[in-house]
């Protein structure tokens, strides 16, 4: 039988990964000038995530319900990975030439920071959603790849608000405060809820 200990440091270890993942989406999404090849590119955080087994908060919190209560714990370590893995990502950029995309981080996080708490929930809550479409489809599917960039490459279009990526906006940007921690909380809680409406619906028994 595992130790839940070494269980715990594994998902800390593969949620970290998981956060430089998203961290590094987010650099190319700063580096490019067209919005749309910068949301399809994203994409190699989450399809690097579905390939190689890591763990993402906004793709683990869909299956919540599926789970025992016990796995809130997961899911907070997998976030707590998730920040620390964008920060590392952010930390080594600002060491390196591509520092100068942090100017662009500071201009969407000032848009985040500047908005009403309701609009970043509910813009959480559509991206919970297709975050959960993509990575169920893309299990259901047996590893088709289009379902991720359609559904990442959407959120980011229509402005939707991601807990993880926005960990490394605000990370690279260096705009951390006791606001930014409220309005990641929020867009947490916008994702949790967008993550499990469609598992919650299908539950509903049909007689």
């Amino acid at each position: 039988m595992k130790s839940p200990i070494i269980k715990y440091v594994r998902t800390l270890l593969l949620a970290v990964l998981s956060g430089i993942t998203i961290g590094v989406g987010g650099v190319v999404y700063l580096s490019t000038e067209s919005k749309v090849v910068g949301a399809l590119m994203f994409t190699v955080g989450l399809y690097t995530i579905c390939i190689q087994g890591l763990n993402l908060f906004t793709g683990k919190v869909g299956y919540l319900f599926d789970n025992k209560p016990v796995y809130l714990i997961d899911l907070l370590i997998i976030w707590l990975g998730n920040l620390l893995g964008t920060m590392l990502t952010a930390f080594g950029v600002l060491q390196t030439r591509a520092a100068g995309i942090a100017e662009t981080a500071k201009t969407m996080c000032e848009t985040k920071l500047n908005d009403s708490y309701l609009s970043l929930f509910c813009l959480g809550i559509f991206c919970g959603m297709l975050m959960f479409i993509a990575v169920d489809g893309y299990a259901k599917t047996k590893g088709n790849p289009v379902i991720l960039f359609l559904g990442v490459a959407t959120f980011i279009l229509c402005g939707f608000e991601h807990c993880i990526a926005d960990m490394f906006y605000f990370s690279i940007a260096q705009m951390w405060s006791a606001k930014t921690v409220l309005c990641i909380v929020l867009i947490t809680l916008g994702n949790a809820v967008g993550g499990v409406l469609i598992p919650l619906g299908k539950k509903v028994p049909e007689k």
